[in-house]
């Protein structure tokens, strides 16, 4: 069913409101992917906070136009699926860990902050740990010299009480 003129425009512009708020857009070709299976995958984008839509690339392209993510028009062929995510590593990561278990899925270009970025960057960016786990690995470091430090305190204590009962 094709759209009139103002579905396009609506379309456009939800678009381009989720692009103007977006760290993230990764592009993959979804050729010959069962409905089931894209079902399963737009319910996981659901879960991350992933906006995920198959749309007609002419429409995506006007979306992009003039921001950071114009670049990624020139990757816009084929019937393509997008990812938008205002996490930075949310879009790569839903894309990334559904083309492990589909082969169908082609991972075909992404953008991060203005930045394009060809399949093996997409799955580096998709490999980076979430920011929850970045920060408790960060707190984990800040607390490490203060742990240290306590347990030679208590090493010390022990060593004292040692030497005073045998005294």
């Amino acid at each position: 069913m094709s759209l009139n003129l103002n579905d396009k425009k609506a379309v456009v512009a939800e678009v381009s409101a989720k692009v103007k708020n977006a760290q993230t857009i990764v592009v993959a070709e979804y050729r010959g992917i069962q409905v089931g299976h894209l079902t399963q995958l737009r319910a996981n984008a659901r879960t991350q906070g992933v906006y995920l839509r198959v749309l007609k690339n002419t429409l995506a392209r006007r979306a992009v136009e003039g921001t950071a993510f114009a670049d990624l028009a020139s990757a816009m062929t084929g019937p393509l699926i997008y990812s938008i995510s205002e996490d930075a590593v949310a879009a790569a990561k839903v894309i990334s860990d559904f083309a492990k278990t589909n082969d169908k899925l082609v991972v075909k270009a992404g953008n991060y902050a203005g930045k394009s970025l060809d399949k093996a960057a997409v799955t580096a960016l998709a490999n980076i740990p979430s920011r929850e786990v970045l920060l408790a690995q960060v707190a984990g470091m800040m607390m490490a010299p203060v742990a240290g430090f306590t347990r030679g305190l208590a090493a010390l204590a022990a060593k004292k009480e040692a030497e005073a009962a045998t005294a």
